[in-house]
């Protein structure tokens, strides 16, 4: 069930004319498209392969120059597109770093056994992320990734085992 293909930006607008394009980045870390090779631009019929030529950085947004495209209007069709990356194209993780893709739709479940519910999304926080997990009422939980909640990942038996602190469970009553 592993997506094969990873978001890493957003095609926002072109950039100057010679075929730029300003590219919004979600992934934690806009700098890894300085080591970016190839990639794959979205587009609503079919999948673009491409190759980055140039990057630069401005505010917020990565530029990216790729071989296939010099004139802007050869580009500008490919503006609201993602931009993705094969799986072996991604950043390389870290002992204990997962995709959010990967874990979306993982039982979580206590250290106690007890089924919580589905993990629905991820919420990315400057002070650590939060797992948002929908109960079996369609009710969300908001879980801290921190080490005291989460004790473990098991992609191959699709669950993450949290431990759920005093109190925890009180905070996420409406």
């Amino acid at each position: 069930m592993k997506n094969d293909l990873l978001r890493v930006g957003v095609i926002t607008s072109t950039h100057g004319i010679r075929g730029e394009v300003k590219v919004f980045p979600t992934t934690d870390d806009p700098q890894r498209f300085k080591d970016l090779k190839e990639c794959i631009i979205a587009a609503k019929r079919e999948n673009i392969n491409v190759t980055v030529e140039s990057v630069k950085f401005f505010k917020q947004y990565v530029i990216v120059k790729f071989k296939e495209f010099s004139n802007i209007n050869d580009i500008e069709i490919y503006t609201k597109c993602d931009l993705m990356v094969t799986r072996e194209n991604a950043v390389k993780l870290e002992e204990g770093e997962y995709f959010i893709c990967d874990l979306v739709g993982l039982e979580v479940i206590t250290d106690e056994g007890k089924k919580i519910g589905k993990l629905k999304d991820v919420l990315e926080t400057a002070a650590n992320n939060v797992y948002i997990v929908e109960d079996e009422d369609g009710d969300e939980i908001l879980i801290p990734v921190i080490d005291q909640c989460i004790l473990g990942h098991d992609l191959e038996a699709g669950t993450i085992t949290v431990h759920l602190l005093d109190g925890l469970l009180d905070l996420n009553k409406k």
